[in-house]
């Protein structure tokens, strides 16, 4: 006896159509992307998508995931470099490369996704503001491990740390999406980390 289907297979590919998703919040924001402008780009109809992703809240954390899964890789990336310094200098470097790929939108979309959003794109900008402060405390955390160790020295503050790389970080972003190549954008970031650590 053959069992029957349960509901139709997806006719599209889900991991496809959710980087093309992360590619419209990426360019236009949260509150810029429209459900048709996402629709359109990922090649589905609303009742697909709401199947798939859930609303747009929903959709916006999934491709916020993607990002970090992609271009934002660098950050779990530079957390295992040996010394504190190599950290900074590899998270800041690996920003201003992120923010500044060919054939991409510029700047960062943890940065820029919600900068401007009024009161219909709250649930992105707090998205976005927990999302940045984690990053933030996976810094310090590192930061508080090389104070043990002896990489930075005792005294140091690894939040203070972490918030001045991070704060780098997102001024790079910004400038990247204003114009800024990564060469200088890469200047910044070796200005940033000539007196390391910062006092």
């Amino acid at each position: 006896m053959q069992k029957s289907q349960i509901g139709r297979p997806r006719a599209f590919d889900a991991e496809a159509a959710l980087e093309k998703a992360m590619m419209v919040f990426w360019a236009q924001g949260y509150e810029g992307a429209s459900l048709t402008d996402l629709t359109e780009a990922m090649g589905i109809s609303r009742k697909s998508l709401y199947a798939a992703y859930g609303n747009k809240e929903d959709l916006f954390r999934k491709a916020l995931q993607r990002y970090e899964e992609g271009p934002g890789a660098y950050v779990a990336e530079a957390l295992q470099a040996p010394t504190a310094r190599e950290v900074a200098m590899a998270f800041l470097a690996g920003s201003a490369r992120a923010n500044t790929l060919p054939g991409l939108p510029a700047g960062c979309l943890g940065v820029q996704g919600a900068l401007a959003a009024g009161e219909t794109g709250r649930v992105a900008r707090d998205t976005l503001a927990k999302w940045r402060a984690h990053g933030q405390a996976l810094l310090r955390d590192r930061f508080r491990q090389a104070v043990q160790v002896g990489d930075l020295p005792v005294g140091a503050d690894p939040e203070k740390i972490a918030r001045y790389v991070m704060t780098i970080a997102n001024g790079v972003a910004v400038q990247a999406a204003g114009g800024a190549t990564c060469e200088d954008l890469q200047q910044v970031v070796d200005a940033a980390l000539q007196n390391w650590p910062p006092a």
